[in-house]
């Protein structure tokens, strides 16, 4: 199938959490992330100057489209995506830091829940965030794109 219309990456994944505060804190501290963006109803995370986090609430699920506000403003709305459960995002490190990161989540009591080794050569490991969503640092080596 060819098409004259491109996507030239993917900019933003979104988890629905518990608690807004902790799930930013948890991010936050880990990661080192910035914030971007931040009210009651949503926080967008800064993720290595190439994409974003989102952090919702699981109660603006059931709400209505978003509007701008005055601490979020934009022109339009947001329908809600209505997402329920845990979910799963994939962020990428160097192979050479693999044994750092395994250090740093031990030194914080976060349980490395699995481990994969990858055809290509890539690495996976992975841990759950505070609301159980499977959260994977991989290194290069799983797709033929990374």
């Amino acid at each position: 199938m060819s098409t004259d219309a491109t996507v030239t990456g993917m900019v933003e994944a979104a988890l629905y959490v518990r608690d807004l505060d902790r799930s930013v804190a948890f991010y936050e501290d880990l990661f080192g992330f910035a914030t971007e963006i931040r009210d009651e109803q949503i926080c967008v995370l800064n993720v290595a100057s190439q994409s974003a986090l989102i952090l919702l609430p699981v109660w603006v699920k059931d709400l209505p489209d978003r509007l701008g506000t005055d601490d979020v403003p934009f022109v339009g709305n947001i329908p809600s995506s209505g997402a329920e459960g845990r979910g799963h995002v994939a962020l990428k490190i160097p192979k050479s830091e693999l044994p750092k990161w395994e250090g740093r989540l031990a030194g914080k009591n976060i349980e490395i829940v699995g481990r994969t080794k990858w055809p290509r050569g890539g690495e996976s490991i992975y841990f759950r965030d505070p609301d159980e969503h499977l959260v994977e640092l991989l290194t290069p080596g799983l797709w033929s794109f990374y």
